[in-house]
């Protein structure tokens, strides 16, 4: 499929009640409203496509700029596209989902989400705390440095209360995902959540809740799923 095949699928499958509340979930226009089901068909048609993720993401269309994580070859991203990408990215499922996932899934994740995370951008510092997140969902304990993941827990701990809106979100997500994903940092992550305590974040319009670190954890305990990865963070 071509890009223009793909934009014409898109504006047909857009929905105006998807629209208004994607909206209040922090998407931005230009976008026809496409449920992520919707765009999984096109997906299952092209698979991976390289340079068809690309131009389906320098369309602008935030639709489109899901689509093209879904179908990114991350191995074969530069350091200078997933740059662009995270620059552009100022939709909430953009910066939140697709660059973490693509970033994650690429030779440079690691080294990326720790330059983002200092960014005064408040879109590029949580594109740069979900990629974290998504890196401990996906790579064994043996290929992270977790010295590292545990300075980090302290540096949440420390800012999290003080940052913006979008990147006190994904440091508590990042929290959740250390707890949850490396066994060896669970009771550190514990132990940070426990400090932290509430996490306020302004979710204007919605009646979407920032989870408990700490209950968070604890169930996926429960379920005896500590420590099991994920063989892919895309959906």
């Amino acid at each position: 499929m071509t890009v223009e095949e793909i934009m014409i699928d898109l504006q047909a499958m857009g929905n105006e009640s998807i629209k208004k509340i994607l909206l209040k979930h922090g998407v931005k226009e230009p976008f026809f409203g496409v449920k992520v089901e919707h765009l999984k068909t096109i997906e299952k048609k092209v698979k991976t496509d390289y340079q068809l993720a690309k131009d389906l993401y320098a369309t602008g269309n935030a639709d489109a700029m899901y689509l093209a994580g879904l179908i990114a070859d991350d191995e074969k991203m530069t350091k200078a596209e997933l740059q662009t990408w995270v620059q552009q990215a100022v939709s909430e499922n953009i910066n939140g989902y697709t660059v973490p996932w693509v970033a994650a899934g690429s030779r440079y994740g690691y080294e990326l989400a720790l330059e983002w995370i200092d960014s005064n951008d408040e879109y590029i510092a949580a594109a740069g705390w979900s990629t974290l997140s998504n890196l401990v969902a996906l790579k064994p304990d043996n290929e992270l440095d977790l010295p590292a993941f545990k300075a980090l827990l302290e540096r949440v701990v420390k800012t999290i209360h003080t940052s913006k809106n979008r990147v006190r979100s994904t440091m508590n997500a990042f929290v959740i995902a250390v707890g949850s994903y490396i066994t060896a940092l669970t009771d550190e992550a514990m132990a940070a959540a426990a400090k932290i305590g509430a996490v306020t974040v302004i979710k204007e319009g919605t009646a979407c809740k920032i989870p408990d670190a700490t209950v968070y954890i604890l169930k996926v305990k429960d379920k005896g799923a500590l420590g099991k990865k994920k063989k892919t963070v895309k959906c």
